[in-house]
């Protein structure tokens, strides 16, 4: 393997600070290492290349057991794959169980990295678990022994393959597993992927390998990564003792690992305690109670959580977010076509819409001529594609739960909970009982000539027969009432109850920035829109609008008051206007990541504001999303600009008010700080 001869070697000398002090802040580190990249042409801008970083940084943090730290990322501001090396004088805290961190990799890759690019960057992250190469790299002299220090584990030309890796994780050539897998030695295999792909994931793999050498065992590893990976060999999958998923994101194939002992984590576990994994699967192995992976390639639970499983709390948080997750694509498509189809045909559409295309085309237009045919149209296929947001969320809870297997039943509880009138409360309800039901029949004991038609037969057959059955002679007409109930609740809200809920919903929204939090009052939101009741359509519209208020709140703030930003913060403020006003509350999560406890609160205030005013004065909205590009879909949009604008402002002067007078361990120290602002 070797570098392609067309990019720059991945380090060099000018990539390299040695016993620098770059700020008492992660953050202020990783803009460093950025701005050091940039200079050296290896990114167009520094600023993208540091938001993308610190975006990773804010899913999981980057430091390592032994004062490493590795932030990383992959972006189209990246022009060729890169390191940025400092050695940190003092050390500086990357969220390392054991401490601070004196030694950072900035891995920086473009969007599109090649496989070659993506494999010698895992190797660096490989070397990193080895004790005698971070030695080196502490003792290092200069830039030169660093970059020749980092050659020796990325190019195998300078220096043989460790053999404990090259044997391990995730087979990469023909040799990789095939004598493994006669061996009759005990082993346990395991799967590693984190969400960038490039560094913990074989980390992860490289420290269960020598966990497993520690304690006379093998240990196989598939990494899922972004330079590709080969599929562990059947035959090691069936002989294994047990199976570890040490994962931030879904396992691929994992019908594959069905019946094995599991022991599940995320990815960072495995790195840090990769012998207290090792021996946690070992005796998963002997406990016939312990938690396995289901026939099905559901994710391994049983009534007994074993050692290191997922707490069904998070279980359940996940599933119900697989869910959403898949629906909002449909909630989007088709609320924007709604909302262009009432403004081509105007509200009464509906009610024609479908008689219009069956009846009529474009040769035989209808009584309102061209506008009102294609409003038709547009109202038509927006009201198909919304149609599935109630079976899409069922038999993606259901997916979540039980895998493929899962899918049919899943959708028809959906399509039941349509049908009885069961609404978005029904599709949840259905989801899970057809999930949790596909996944009891995968346990199911039945002879070995019909486990192949297990998954494409028996469990869609029994699951859908099942969970529509209890649907339609049980639980219908029940959940029915309630979704009946709660809809005329909300269309009989009026005066001090209306604003309340909008508070709520404000509260919501502004909370968590796209968590599930935020997530739960989006859904609710936009489920209302498939009856397009007036009460809906207002919640629609204080969930956007205050959704839109956290980041235009912060890019008002750090124009109005730069000086108490950091200069990272004052750019992240010149693209918040932008993404405010398209609807996209993660904008503000740079500011809320560096600074949570001012953030958070000064910003739910703000959409709390919004809220009220919103459902005060019967503002209302008929499309999903959009901001600014769907105003058209606004009824009463002085109303809503105002209350927008009331919400803004006050969320402006609270984070303002509370970093000017309310110090904290995120404030920014005068190094951080543009010296012109801050003697102005």
């Amino acid at each position: 393997m070797s570098t392609p001869t067309s990019d720059p070697a991945i380090i060099a000398e000018e990539l390299i600070l040695l016993d620098a002090d770059l700020g008492a802040s992660k953050d202020a580190v990783i803009e460093r290492l950025s701005e050091l990249l940039a200079t050296a042409g290896r990114a167009t801008d520094a600023a993208p290349l540091r938001e993308a970083a610190l975006a990773r940084e804010a899913q999981s943090a980057t430091g390592l057991p032994g004062g490493i730290a590795i932030p990383h990322c992959r972006t189209e501001a990246v022009t060729s794959a890169s390191l940025g090396f400092a050695r940190l004088d003092p050390k500086v805290d990357f969220g390392a169980p054991d401490g601070p961190a004196d030694l950072v990799f900035l891995i920086a890759a473009p969007a599109g990295a090649g496989s070659a690019h993506m494999k010698l960057l895992s190797s660096l992250a490989r070397a990193l678990v080895k004790p005698e190469f971070v030695t080196a790299l502490r003792d290092a002299p200069s830039p030169a022994g660093i970059v020749a220090l980092v050659e020796g584990v990325i190019n195998p030309a300078a220096k043989a393959p460790a053999k404990t890796p090259a044997k391990a994780a995730a087979p990469s050539g023909p040799e990789a597993s095939a004598p493994a897998a006669t061996s009759t030695a005990k082993h346990i295999v395991a799967v590693t992927a984190c969400p960038t792909g490039i560094a913990h994931t074989y980390m992860a793999a490289d420290s269960l390998v020598a966990a497993g050498e520690r304690a006379g065992v093998t240990v196989n590893v598939e990494t899922q990564g972004s330079s590709g990976s080969t599929a562990l060999d059947p035959a090691l999958i069936e002989g294994a003792e047990a199976v570890i998923f040490a994962t931030d994101v879904g396992v691929k194939g994992k019908e594959r690992f069905a019946g094995k002992p599991v022991v599940s984590s995320g990815v960072k576990r495995a790195i840090n305690e990769p012998d207290v994994m090792v021996t946690e699967a070992l005796r998963a192995a002997e406990n016939p109670d312990a938690a396995r992976v289901s026939g099905t390639a559901a994710a391994a639970g049983s009534a007994g959580t074993g050692a290191g499983e997922l707490g069904w709390g998070t279980r359940i948080r996940q599933i119900l977010l697989t869910g959403v997750s898949y629906m909002i694509p449909f909630v989007a498509a088709g609320g924007l076509l709604i909302a262009l189809g009432f403004l081509l045909g105007g509200y009464e559409i509906k009610d024609v819409a479908e008689d219009i295309v069956v009846n009529n085309s474009l040769t035989s237009l209808p009584t309102g001529g061209l506008t009102a045919y294609l409003g038709a149209v547009l109202f038509q296929i927006g009201a198909l594609s919304f149609s599935f947001l109630v079976p899409a969320l069922a038999g993606y809870i259901s997916y979540a739960i039980a895998d493929r297997p899962g899918l049919a039943p899943g959708f028809t509880a959906g399509a039941v909970a349509v049908l009885v009138g069961a609404g978005f409360i029904g599709g949840l309800v259905g989801g899970l009982i057809a999930g949790f039901v596909a996944l009891w029949i995968s346990r199911w004991k039945i002879p070995t000539v019909l486990r192949g038609l297990m998954p494409v037969v028996i469990i869609p057959l029994f699951a859908t027969l099942i969970v529509g059955g209890i649907m339609f002679l049980v639980l219908g007409k029940p959940l029915a009432a309630i979704t009946s109930g709660l809809t005329n609740w909300l269309n009989g809200l009026t005066g001090s109850s209306i604003i309340i809920l909008g508070i709520i919903l404000g509260l919501m929204m502004c909370f968590d920035l796209g968590g599930p939090v935020n997530k739960a009052a989006y859904a609710f939101a936009t489920a209302g829109l498939s009856v397009t009741d007036t009460a809906s359509l207002r919640i629609m519209a204080a969930v956007m609008a205050a959704g839109m208020v956290p980041p235009l709140a912060l890019a008002l703030a750090s124009a109005v008051r730069p000086k108490i930003f950091t200069e990272a913060e004052r750019e992240n403020g010149k693209a918040a206007w932008f993404l405010g006003a398209a609807f996209i509350s993660e904008g503000a999560i740079p500011f809320a990541a560096a600074d949570p406890l001012r953030v958070i609160p000064s910003m739910m205030a703000g959409g709390a504001v919004t809220g009220a005013l919103i459902m005060a004065m019967d503002v209302t909205l008929s499309a999903p999303h959009g901001g600014i590009f769907v105003f058209f879909a606004v009824g009463g949009i002085l109303w809503f600009l105002a209350a927008l604008a009331a919400g803004t402002i006050v969320s402006a002067v609270l984070v303002i008010a509370a970093k000017q007078f309310v110090k904290g361990k995120n404030s920014p120290t005068e190094a951080e700080l543009d010296p012109d602002l801050v003697t102005a």
